[in-house]
């Protein structure tokens, strides 16, 4: 019964959402030119971070050899 539930649940909720997407959409896009400018940065950030460590991961190993 449960399994039943959660999905009669799931698929109220999933349309709910689709409706309401349709209804706010110039809303939503509003929002989305908001974030992703948002997460590029921050995107970009960890990417450099990532890269800097695999560059004194490198070259630390390179001393020790």
């Amino acid at each position: 019964m449960a399994k039943i539930l959660s999905l009669l649940i799931g698929a109220i909720v999933a349309a709910l959402g689709a409706i309401l997407l349709i209804t706010w959409w110039y809303e939503f896009t509003f929002i989305l030119k908001a974030i992703i400018p948002v997460i590029f940065i921050l995107g970009g950030g960890i990417a450099v971070t990532a890269g800097l460590n695999e560059l004194k991961d490198t070259l630390r190993s390179s001393k020790e050899k």
